[in-house]
């Protein structure tokens, strides 16, 4: 069994938490137990989970494991104590607000024999998985993504990091890719629009978009031209019958339990300093 603490006690934090109090019958998540959770703020036991410090959950012995929830731009500063620590660490998208530090950490995490995964639920969602398939296989001619959504709050770090999991889509979707230009807009207000100009290995434009402002719809607009056609919908799918946070902590758990190959780390691995490489490319380029 592996001891866990959870880090941040919003959303995301709670799910964790109820995740594995009950995790699914059979999989690798049986193997965690959660010991407590940490919070700036002093609160009651949450689902009879009681409150710890951190400078309790990096000491105890029965804690191997911590699930950073916090605002993005804390998440750096709980991993490195962590790991440190030699504890395992699960932490939210994005691990880091630069490519250097994720480095430092990635390798801290080598150095020590521990597990370091950043969670991507949306590649776990039906309608990605399904996008996937329907873009298997085809040659890109040309594709945009935008994306809308209302204000974030502060804490959330600059747009092409707040945002990865749409940069992750179009890196898994199509492979590496390189930034050419990116450009910020926005008012006075909590208006924000910033576009990002790609290109893929065989030099294919792609066009990313993250434009945020109150009353926006959340929602993910696609323009992927094949030679075969044109796809200008996510096309619609049922929910999955295991939740996404759910999903993540089996491919976590899996992880601990070594069941996940050492090809595959390095894929993960890769992937995921690739699209911070690209955000802080993206957030170089609109501030200059």
């Amino acid at each position: 069994m592996f001891g866990a603490v959870v880090v941040g006690i919003g959303t995301a934090g709670w799910v964790r938490i109820r995740d594995m109090l009950a995790p699914l019958p059979g999989s690798p998540a049986e193997n965690l137990s959660v010991k407590g959770f940490i919070s700036r703020r002093s609160l009651d036991p949450h689902q009879g989970v009681g409150q710890i410090s951190v400078e309790e959950a990096v000491s105890r012995e029965d804690i191997q494991v911590a699930f950073v929830c916090t605002e993005n731009v804390s998440h750096e500063d709980s991993v490195r104590t962590f790991l440190q620590a030699g504890k395992h660490v699960c932490v939210e998208y994005p691990m880091t607000m630069s490519h250097k530090a994720a480095v430092e950490l990635w390798d801290l995490a080598q150095e020590k024999g521990l597990i370091l995964h950043e969670e991507h639920i949306e590649l776990l969602t039906e309608d990605y998985k399904q996008l996937k398939r329907e873009v298997e296989g085809k040659t890109l001619q040309e594709g945009a993504l935008h994306f809308t959504g209302g204000t974030l709050k502060p804490g959330f770090g600059f747009p092409a990091f707040s945002g990865i999991a749409r940069l992750t889509w179009l890196v898994e979707l199509f492979g590496e890719l390189s930034v050419t230009t990116a450009t910020m807009e926005g008012d006075s207000g909590n208006y924000s629009k910033m576009t990002a100009e790609l290109r893929t290995s065989d030099n294919r434009p792609l066009t990313w978009i993250e434009e945020r402002g109150p009353g926006l719809p959340r929602a993910k607009n696609i323009n992927f031209q094949f030679e075969s056609g044109t796809l200008t919908q996510i096309p619609p799918v049922p929910r999955g019958a295991v939740g996404l946070f759910m999903q993540d902590l089996i491919h976590f758990s899996a992880k601990l339990a070594g069941q996940v190959g050492p090809e595959d780390l390095q894929r993960e691995r890769v992937r995921i300093l690739h699209c911070l490489e690209l955000a802080e490319r993206i957030r170089q380029l609109c501030q200059s």
